[in-house]
């Protein structure tokens, strides 16, 4: 595209003003913007009544070519809600806790520079977005979108106990406070469950985590083979007994998925001790997942809480949302 073509048009940002270093972030955009030869971005602020999804449509509007998200996860996937099956591109200003997106493009986290200048210089790579469709305990219907992972149960509670003050101070690691707070209160509930059409099955689970990626922070591969543009949801289904099965769960996690993949004698390895790993984490894939639960259980979406859910119907939208990534 021609410097000419590109004056026609414009970017926008929608930023979160308590995550971001707004001046900082205005000089990146505005060099990585005369950089690329585009017209002058349109800036548009987030708020409590609107977490981004608002602001990203008044961007649309106003003929927005690309719009980048400077907040944490919760502001990319409002923005990504909007942007959904529009074919405007989302770039991404990694601001937040957990950055969950982010890490798991293989995007650059600590330099406003470099994320402003991939916006405006990168590729665009067509990626999958989850939609989860559920019912509130209250008998509400409601859709929402997902880019890395839902979740049912324990992780839910965990998100809802991770303390704000305590994310600010040490990041991604106060979620290990959270799980601290959340496990002696944790009770396996019942569900019934079919993946892409099939018999529903009974099981009584702590947890179940649908994720349309696998990398979580600390660079754990929670799902391994989850990726982003498939068109398949990865599955774990948790149901371990006592301390013992969070432990076998933690390893697998750790251990198997992090160093012994990465080598022939170690997947080799990982099928010896399948079986046990099976009864404590189930891992399925599919393009959908519906869930009926006994009772209301708590619902996370890329660790914002939703509250308490009596049916969840979540699928993968393939291609759904296109992101802006370095060229090679």
């Amino acid at each position: 595209m021609s410097a000419s073509e590109n004056l026609a048009q414009h970017a926008a940002v929608v930023y979160n003003p308590v995550k971001v270093d707004l001046a900082r972030l205005r000089a990146s955009v505005a060099a990585a913007e005369r950089a690329a030869g585009w017209g002058a971005t349109q800036w548009f602020e987030t708020s409590v009544d609107d977490v981004g999804q608002a602001a990203t449509k008044r961007a649309l509007n106003a003929g927005a070519a690309m719009v980048l998200s400077a907040g944490g996860d919760g502001t990319v996937r409002a923005v990504a809600e909007a942007l959904r099956e529009s074919g405007v591109p989302m770039a991404i200003v990694p601001s937040g806790t957990g950055n969950l997106l982010a890490r798991n493009l293989l995007l650059p986290l600590g330099s406003i520079d470099t994320a402003a200048s991939i916006a405006f210089s990168g590729v665009d790579k067509p990626i999958d977005l989850g939609v989860a469709s559920v019912t509130t305990e209250a008998g509400a219907m409601e859709e929402h979108v997902f880019l890395v992972m839902a979740g049912l149960g324990l992780d839910a509670q965990m998100i809802a106990h991770t303390r704000d003050d305590l994310k600010k101070q040490v990041g991604w690691l106060a979620y290990v406070d959270g799980v601290a707070r959340a496990l002696p209160k944790a009770r396996p509930f019942r569900i019934r469950y079919s993946v892409a059409g099939r018999v529903d099955r009974p099981a009584q689970v702590s947890a179940i985590l649908v994720a349309n990626c696998g990398l979580l922070p600390g660079n754990l591969q929670f799902l391994p083979d989850a990726r982003l543009d498939d068109g398949i949801l990865d599955i774990a289904v948790l149901q371990p007994k006592g301390v013992l099965g969070w432990l076998t769960i933690w390893r697998r996690v750790t251990w198997e998925n992090g160093v012994l993949r990465r080598s022939a004698v170690g997947r080799r390895m990982i099928q010896a001790t399948e079986s046990s790993n099976e009864r404590v984490m189930t891992t399925l894939r599919g393009p959908d997942i519906r869930i009926a639960l006994e009772h209301p259980q708590d619902f996370e979406l890329d660790g914002d809480e939703f509250g308490l859910v009596r049916k969840v119907r979540l699928h993968a939208d393939a291609g759904a949302l296109i992101v802006r990534v370095p060229a090679e």
